[in-house]
């Protein structure tokens, strides 16, 4: 039997120059995986925060809904705008007594003027002024004393009075039926309002009576000389 030499494989030695190439060829691989890794994570985030304005887009039709609605509310020029409440006299001796005009002065408000449109605004109870020229300066204060008491307004305890409309009907391009809600004296009861738009102003005049917000028409001398219980308003708004 012949005998046959085994001579174990001997695996040669790389390099140094060979093993630093090798090395270098990882650390590049590593860095260009890390770059790609830190590229695809800032894509996404930048992704997740478009979907709200790419949702938003798509719900309006490719138009910013926001922007679209605060282009078309604009607020109420107060400096510009009016409001008169008329209170008319009645009784035996109402030839002997006044109507009263008052002065009530918009504190804010918006009209929105769109397919969906609104109106609000506001007023501060305790601005309403007495105007009536006839009354000499000792009986118009005491007519504003009356109408800020615990009678009329009660100002201490009701500071606002507020209109917010519910539905608007156009009856033509220069005339609106309103309807909404007027909160007075803490209680808030609808109300009907025809609107005209003239010389780039809102018109118009509603009468509610005062018993529908709880408060009872003055009376004075046993009554024989009250106010009676509807109420004109008359108003003019100018919009910034």
């Amino acid at each position: 039997m012949s005998e046959t030499s085994y001579s174990p494989s001997v695996r040669r030695a790389e390099p140094p120059i060979q093993r630093y190439a090798e090395s270098q060829k990882d650390d590049s691989f590593m860095t260009s995986f890390r770059q790609l890794r830190s590229s695809l994570l800032l894509s996404s985030q930048r992704m997740l925060r478009r979907i709200p304005v790419l949702l938003l887009a798509a719900v309006c039709g490719g138009a910013s809904c926001a922007s679209s609605v605060t282009a078309q509310e604009r607020a109420i020029d107060t400096a510009r705008s009016t409001l008169k409440i008329r209170v008319f006299k009645s009784g035996i001796f109402s030839a002997f007594a006044h109507d009263h005009e008052i002065e009530a002065p918009i504190a804010e408000g918006t009209v929105r003027l769109s397919a969906d449109p609104r109106v609000s605004l506001q007023i501060h109870a305790s601005d309403l002024h007495v105007l009536d020229p006839e009354l000499s300066p000792g009986k118009r204060e005491e007519v504003q004393k009356t109408m800020q008491g615990p009678e009329v307004l009660d100002t201490k305890r009701f500071s606002d009075i507020s209109f917010q409309s519910n539905t608007i009907h156009k009856k033509d391009d220069q005339h609106w039926l309103v309807r909404g809600d007027l909160t007075l004296h803490g209680q808030t009861a609808p109300v009907e309002i025809e609107v005209e738009q003239k010389d780039g102003h809102y018109q118009g005049s509603t009468k509610l009576r005062q018993r529908a917000f709880g408060i009872t028409p003055v009376a004075v001398a046993g009554g024989t000389v009250k106010v009676k219980d509807e109420v004109k308003i008359e108003f003019d708004i100018a919009l910034k």
